[in-house]
């Protein structure tokens, strides 16, 4: 990666995006709970942890497991960052347009965490009843807190630079 206008490697604006990205997050998380049930943010890092750990390990782990689980979010924010980054390298119009693929970009990441990487992580499911609020504005957040300031440095790291032809990952011939 050559580094851009502005001096900095692709590389540090998108991890930027992302460390964005999953400051909005946590700090979304931890305002909600905090007003609605009095949990401190020491509590939402480990239940980060907990998908690796088991939630019994990860509240019984003190501020070691909040922090792990503080290190994790960031680790997971940052991949979603450099996902979003390597699927615009290939397809322009994702970075051209960082609000809309942003978004729904943002939407998707939702999905697949909630619906495919917590319950099969050792967090396991939540259980009770759905909170619509908290699922509402989480699709809000993960939609304009996470993916458009992935999308944005995506963006940022991207431009002024020519799309990655498929033709040079596949092997095949390009087409003249």
């Amino acid at each position: 990666m050559t580094p851009t206008s502005r001096g900095l490697a692709p590389w540090i604006i998108v991890a930027l995006g992302g460390l964005v990205a999953g400051t909005i997050d946590i700090t979304y998380a931890c305002t909600f709970w905090g007003i609605k049930a009095g949990v401190l943010p020491p509590r939402i890092f480990q239940s980060v942890a907990a998908g690796l750990l088991g939630r019994d390990a990860a509240v019984a782990g003190g501020w070691s497991t909040a922090a792990l689980g503080l290190v994790l979010h960031y680790c997971i924010a940052t991949t979603v960052a450099f996902v979003f980054y390597a699927a615009a390298r290939y397809a322009p119009g994702l970075w051209r347009r960082p609000w809309l693929w942003g978004a729904l970009y943002g939407v998707a990441v939702y999905g697949v965490m909630t619906y495919i990487v917590v319950p099969l992580s050792r967090a396991g499911g939540g259980g009770g009843k759905p909170n619509v609020l908290w699922i509402t504005l989480s699709i809000l957040i993960h939609a304009f807190g996470i993916g458009v300031p992935v999308a944005l440095g995506a963006r940022a790291a991207l431009r002024g630079t020519t799309p990655v032809s498929p033709a040079l990952v596949t092997g095949a011939p390009a087409q003249v």
